[in-house]
Order: C-alpha cells, then sequence, then structure tokens
C-alpha cells in the first residue's frame, strides 16, 4: 500500500487489474485504516476513471455472496449519496411505491456515511432484521413485492470499510461502487447521482452492460429528482432535460425535502409520505421518482400513466400496506 499511495499522490492512476487488487486485498484486511483513509481520500482530489471503477466493481461482485431472485424481474432503486443534502429516504420510498403499484423491487442498501439517515438507517428504526437468507427474500417478494439486501451482508468488502468510511462522514468512492454490485444482479436499475460527470460516468459502465437503466440527476446537485430544479434523465434509450413543471409538478425549496437531525425523526417523515400525510413537497418528489422507476420496469408506459399508478398507490394505501406486510415479515 505504501508503494500504491506514492504512485497515487505522484498522479498516477490504477489499471482495472490493480484497481481489483487493491480492493481485495483491503476486503482480506491487509491494510490498517489509516492506509484506507489515505487511500480513498486520493479520489477525493481528482476524478475516477472508468478503469478504475470498474476495476473496483469487479473485486466487489467477485467477493459477493451472490442471491439469485431472477423470476422476480425486480428493479433496483438507489442513489449514490454524497450530495450533502441531508433529505429524507426519497429513494427507499420511492421502492415500496413501486412495490404498491405491483412491480416487484429488491432494494441494495446500506447505513448513511455522509448523511444521517441512510437505507439501512430507515429500515432498521422500522424493526427490521435483515436477512441474507433466499428463502425468506423470496417469501418477502412473494408477499410484498419488495425484499431488502443489506450491503454488508453480502459484500464483505463493504464490512470492512464501513468504520473508516463513517469516521471521514464524506462521500467516497464507496458511495459509487454501491449502485453497482447489487448482489442479485438485477436487469432493471433507477439510480440517482449527484453531477453530470457522474452521470456519464455511470451511463458508460451501464452501456457495457445488459441493464435497462435511467440515470437521474437535478441539475442543483441532488441525486434524485428533487423538483428543486430541472433534471435531467439517461436512459439505454436516449436522455432528456425535464422542468418539474413538465410533470405537472411544482418546484420545491432545499428546506422542503430536508431529512431531519436523527433516524427516528427520517423514519417519521418516511412513514407520513407512505401514510399520505405529508407535505405535497416530500410527497411530489417520491412521486416523481417512483414514476420514473415504473418506466424503468415498463418501456411501454407513457410517463403520465407512470406518475398516475404512483399517486394511486400512495393514495389509495396500496404503499403503505406493502411497508406494513414488509415491517412484519421482516422483523
Amino acid at each position: 500500500m505504501k508503494s500504491l499511495l506514492y504512485r497515487l499522490f505522484e498522479h498516477s492512476y490504477l489499471d482495472r487489474a490493480e484497481a481489483r487488487e487493491v480492493l481485495i486485498r483491503m476486503a482480506r484486511g491487509e491494510y490498517n485504516d489509516s492506509q484506507i483513509a489515505a487511500f480513498v481520500t486520493v479520489f477525493l482530489m481528482r476524478s475516477i476513471t472508468p478503469d478504475e471503477l470498474s476495476g473496483f466493481r469487479d473485486a466487489l461482485l467477485e467477493l459477493c455472496i451472490p442471491v439469485r431472485l431472477d423470476e422476480y424481474d425486480a428493479i433496483d432503486i438507489v442513489g449514490t449519496g454524497g450530495d450533502n443534502k441531508n433529505t429524507f429516504n426519497i429513494s427507499t420510498c420511492a421502492c415500496f411505491v413501486v412495490a404498491g403499484a405491483g412491480y416487484p423491487v429488491v432494494k441494495h442498501g446500506n447505513y448513511g456515511a455522509s448523511s444521517v439517515s441512510g437505507a439501512s438507517n430507515v429500515m432498521e428504526a422500522h424493526g427490521v432484521k435483515f436477512t441474507a437468507d433466499t428463502d425468506r427474500l423470496k417469501r418477502s417478494l412473494d408477499r410484498c413485492n419488495m425484499a431488502f439486501l443489506h450491503a454488508p451482508f453480502f459484500n464483505p468488502a463493504l464490512k470492512a470499510v464501513a468504520p473508516v468510511r463513517k469516521a471521514l462522514g464524506v462521500r467516497t468512492f464507496f458511495n459509487m461502487l454501491g449502485p453497482l454490485v447489487n448482489p442479485s444482479f438485477p436487469r432493471k436499475q433507477l439510480l440517482g447521482v449527484y453531477n453530470l460527470k457522474l452521470m456519464r460516468l455511470y451511463s458508460y459502465l451501464y452501456q457495457q452492460s445488459d441493464t435497462d437503466f435511467t440515470v437521474v440527476t437535478s441539475l442543483d446537485g441532488y441525486d434524485e429528482i428533487s423538483l428543486t430544479a430541472d433534471f435531467k434523465a439517461v436512459t439505454s434509450r436516449g436522455e432528456s432535460i425535464r422542468s418539474p413543471e413538465e410533470l405537472g409538478l411544482p418546484r420545491c425549496t432545499e428546506a422542503d425535502l430536508y431529512g431531519g437531525d436523527t433516524v427516528a425523526e427520517a423514519a417519521a417523515i418516511f412513514d407520513g409520505v407512505l401514510e399520505n400525510k405529508t407535505t405535497e413537497a416530500r410527497k411530489n418528489a417520491v412521486l416523481a421518482n417512483a414514476a420514473y422507476a415504473l418506466q424503468t420496469h415498463d418501456r411501454t408506459l407513457p410517463l403520465e400513466q407512470c406518475l398516475a399508478m404512483a399517486r394511486e398507490s400512495v393514495e389509495s394505501g396500496k404503499a403503505l400496506r406493502i411497508l406494513k406486510t414488509f415491517v412484519t415479515l421482516n422483523s
């Protein structure tokens, strides 16, 4: 690691094989926390290359514990995190809305590293017990169209670096890897990123795979469709920039989407959306992301119909029933 760090400090880059090897060795515990912190900090000072990100992904997929859920043809809805906005759990909330609309979701998530409440935090706050048991995951999908994969259970390398990530408290390239290493290998994915550079990088990587993807970013720096500004979407079929008004939804402010100062506050906001007892701003942000997920799941559906389906899922109580059933099955 010492010689590697010297190279990186001299503005060198890793090739794909080198990136793969260093992450495998990291997962095996061959480096101490200080070395890991120094290594990840390099990628805060310069952009990660496609080869480096691909190599890191290769390592995690090689080390991961796969779970075969192919028959469900599920979608993952995830953001990279790291936008420093501390929004409530919009992507996770959208998962239950999509499941309520009748479409299977396999959510890959983790504890928050750079925000108060990650997906795993809000699930745990509801009493959910994480599992790697395939039969339990399938039963959850059969009963409520929803399964949750807690990343450290399936990706030992992520578990090995968790203390360093939490101690640093800033976004790292591990935020970027999470969406790429869902151990169920879903063929459909809605991914939120916080800038256009990342959007180009992920689009390039997805185009080398068989994933039917949609990558979204709000042009003011949110890693989701926030409705605070115009947003861009890139899919396997093209790209577009839209305004909230084009969706028939009003713009909101950063304060409207604030996720609270504690996990308990974040969980209460999360529940309020699914109970249809929240502000229009929070609800609309979730509906917009759920609509794009639904269209990613079924490209024949026009976006207006997808938005109506998402709204019906919330306002009819279907999304809330999905949450309650999910918590019962997974507690």
